[in-house]
C-alpha cells in the first residue's frame, strides 16, 4: 500500500392538564446523580452479538465497550483502542493497540485475548453484526495489548466498522457456556440475553426486560468519572405516557420524543427540547423475487413486475407524510441512505410529485385491472410513528388498486418476520454507522449468503452486484471505490429495490438543566451528560 493510501486510510479513520402536569413537574426534587431514562423501547437482549439494532445498542453502550466510538460530530474517538492503524509491511492487516489496566466488571483483566475472541464470536453466523467483519479472516494476539486483524485484502475502511463491536470477556463467556451469540430469530435464549459483564462504565444492576433497568457506576472504570452515577432506564411505549412521566417529574430525559408533542414542549417551563438529523432512514421494501406471495389475493407475484413498484412511488406522498404524520420532522428523500452516508447523492435523492392518474394506469398495465390485495408488517414500537406512516401508505396505495391489509406489531416479533422471510411487504428503518454506503449493501442489497444479506427481506439477488459489493470492502483507490458506490445505486435504485420515505429528525427532551447532545446514531451516552 502507498503511504499515500495509507495516510488517507487514518484520516478516514480518525475523523471520520397540561399546567398541572408543568406545576408538579416543577415541585419534585430530584438528585444529580440519578438519571432517570425513558425511550419508546427497551433493548431486545443483553448479549451484545446477537442483535444489530439502535435501542439494543444504546443501552449495551452503557456497559460494554467497543474499540472506538462514534463522537456526536460523526468523528471516530478511541475507547478499548488507544491507536490503530495499517501494517507498514502488509497492507491486509490492521493493528490495533489497546488500551492498558481496563478490568471488566468480574476484576478480570482485559487483553487481547479477549478482542482476539471477540471478533470469532462476532462472525459467527448467529451474530446480527457478522457483515460487519465480511472482510476478516482471523486476527491474533501479537502481546496483551497489540492485536494484528487479518483481512482478506487491503481494507483501509474497516475500523469504521467497530463503532457497535463490543469486546467480551473470553473467560467469562466460557465459564457461562456463551461462546456464540443468541439466535434471536430462532427464539434462543443464553446466559448473556439477561446477564452482562463489561468493561463499560456501567455495571448491569437490575433487569426487569421491558419494565425497568438499573445501572450503577463502575467505580473501576479507566475514564473520567461521570456526574450520572445511577441509570434508571424505562421502555414506555405510549406517547402521551411518555411525555405524561417527562412533565411530572417522573422521568429525567425522554428520548423519543412525539412528533406532535415537541412544539408544545419547547414552550413548557422547566423543559428543554434539543433537535436534530438521524443518520437514519425509514423505507419500505417487499419480496421482488417468489413466484407468488402468501399473502396476496393473485397467482403472481405483483413486486416482481416493474410496473408495479415504480406505481407505488408514484402513488406514495412523502411531503404530505412529512407535513401531516410527521408535524414537518422528516426529511422526505428517494435516497434509501441519509445525507451523511458517502455515496449519498442530490440526484438520488430527488423524488416525483404524487400521480394517482399514472400509477393506477401502471397497475392495470401489470395485468391487474382490479388491483390485488397484500399484507404490510408495521413495527408499532420503533421509529417515529412508525403505525402512522404505514397507515398513511396503505390510503395512499389504496388509491392506485392496492388493497393493503395492515399487520402492526411489537419490534420484537417485527424483526425475526423480516430475517426468517415471512413477509411480504414491509416497513423498516436503517442507520449506517460506518457512515458509508457498503453497510446498506452488505446487509440489505447483497444476496442472502454467509455474512452478506441478512436483511434483505426483499429476496433481492443480483450476482454481478454482489460481486461490486463484496469488492468494496478491499479497494484501496477510494475514487475508484466511490465511483463504484456510484454504480451500485444507480442498478438499485433502477431496480426500486426500496421504496423510500424520509430520513428521520430527532428530538429529546429534558428536564431544565439536564444537558444531553442528539447523537447522529440516536445512540446518546449518559456518562456524557451534564447537570447545571
Amino acid at each position: 500500500m502507498s503511504m499515500t493510501i495509507r495516510m488517507k486510510s487514518l484520516r478516514l479513520s480518525l475523523m471520520a392538564g397540561v399546567a398541572a402536569a408543568a406545576m408538579a413537574f416543577a415541585a419534585v426534587p430530584t438528585e444529580a446523580e440519578t438519571l432517570r431514562w425513558a425511550r419508546v423501547a427497551d433493548a431486545l437482549t443483553l448479549d451484545p452479538h446477537s442483535q444489530n439494532e439502535g435501542p439494543t445498542s444504546t443501552l449495551l453502550h452503557h456497559i460494554y465497550e467497543t474499540l472506538v466510538s462514534r463522537a456526536t460530530d460523526g468523528s471516530l474517538e478511541p475507547r478499548l483502542a488507544t491507536e490503530w492503524y495499517i501494517h507498514e509491511d502488509d497492507p491486509t492487516i490492521w493493528v490495533v493497540k489497546l488500551r492498558e489496566g481496563v478490568t471488566f466488571h468480574n476484576g478480570n483483566a482485559f487483553t487481547a485475548d479477549d478482542v482476539v475472541f471477540s471478533l470469532e464470536r462476532v462472525r459467527h453466523e448467529s451474530s446480527g453484526f457478522r457483515a460487519l467483519h465480511s472482510a476478516v479472516t482471523g486476527a491474533e494476539a501479537i502481546d496483551d495489548h497489540t492485536v494484528h486483524i487479518q483481512m482478506s485484502g487491503p481494507s483501509p475502511l474497516y475500523v469504521q466498522n467497530l463503532t457497535n463491536f463490543f469486546i467480551m470477556d473470553s473467560d467469562w463467556a466460557a465459564e457461562n457456556d456463551v461462546e456464540v451469540p443468541q439466535n434471536f430469530a430462532a427464539g434462543e435464549e443464553n446466559y448473556a440475553v439477561r446477564n452482562t459483564n463489561g468493561t463499560g462504565p456501567y455495571t448491569l444492576v437490575e433487569r426487569d426486560p421491558e419494565v425497568r433497568t438499573v445501572l450503577s457506576l463502575n467505580e473501576d472504570h479507566w475514564g473520567d468519572t461521570p456526574q450520572v452515577t445511577e441509570i434508571i432506564y424505562t421502555p414506555i411505549s405510549e406517547a402521551a405516557t411518555r411525555v405524561a412521566a417527562l412533565l411530572s417529574g417522573e422521568v429525567d430525559l425522554v428520548q423519543d420524543v412525539p412528533v406532535q408533542d415537541i412544539a408544545r414542549l419547547e414552550q413548557t417551563d422547566g423543559v428543554s427540547v434539543t433537535t436534530g438529523p438521524e443518520n437514519r432512514n425509514i423505507f419500505f421494501s417487499y419480496d421482488m423475487t417468489s413466484e407468488t406471495l402468501a399473502s396476496a389475493n393473485v397467482d403472481d407475484n405483483p413486486f416482481a413486475k416493474p410496473e408495479v413498484r415504480e406505481a407505488m412511488a408514484l402513488a406514495v406522498d412523502r411531503e404530505a407524510i412529512r407535513q401531516v404524520v410527521m408535524r414537518g420532522q422528516s426529511q422526505p428523500s428517494a435516497a434509501p441512505l441519509p445525507p451523511f452516508v458517502n455515496g449519498w447523492t442530490e440526484e438520488m435523492h430527488e423524488f416525483s410529485a404524487p400521480d394517482i392518474e399514472r400509477a393506477s394506469q401502471l397497475i392495470r398495465d401489470a395485468g391487474y385491472e382490479n388491483g390485488f390485495s397484500v399484507d404490510m408488517h408495521c413495527p408499532n414500537d420503533r421509529y417515529l410513528n412508525d403505525e402512522a406512516i404505514c397507515q398513511a401508505v396503505v390510503g395512499m396505495l389504496g388509491r392506485i388498486g392496492m388493497n393493503v391489509n395492515l399487520v402492526s406489531q411489537t419490534r420484537s416479533l417485527h424483526f425475526p418476520l423480516i430475517e426468517n422471510w415471512d413477509t411480504d411487504f414491509y416497513l423498516l428503518g436503517w442507520g449506517v454507522p460506518t457512515f458509508d454506503s457498503a453497510y446498506v449493501f452488505d446487509f440489505l442489497v447483497h444476496t442472502r449468503e454467509g455474512a452478506y444479506g441478512s436483511f434483505n427481506g426483499s429476496r433481492y439477488s443480483n450476482p454481478d452486484l454482489d460481486a461490486k459489493i463484496e469488492a468494496l470492502a478491499t479497494m484501496t483507490d477510494l475514487e475508484e471505490r466511490d465511483a463504484l458506490i456510484a454504480e451500485i445505486w444507480d442498478e438499485v435504485m433502477e431496480d426500486r429495490v426500496f421504496l423510500n420515505i424520509h430520513n428521520q429528525l430527532l428530538a429529546y427532551a429534558t428536564r431544565s438543566g439536564v444537558n444531553v447532545e442528539v447523537h447522529p446514531e440516536n445512540q446518546p451516552h449518559m456518562a456524557n451528560v451534564t447537570f447545571d
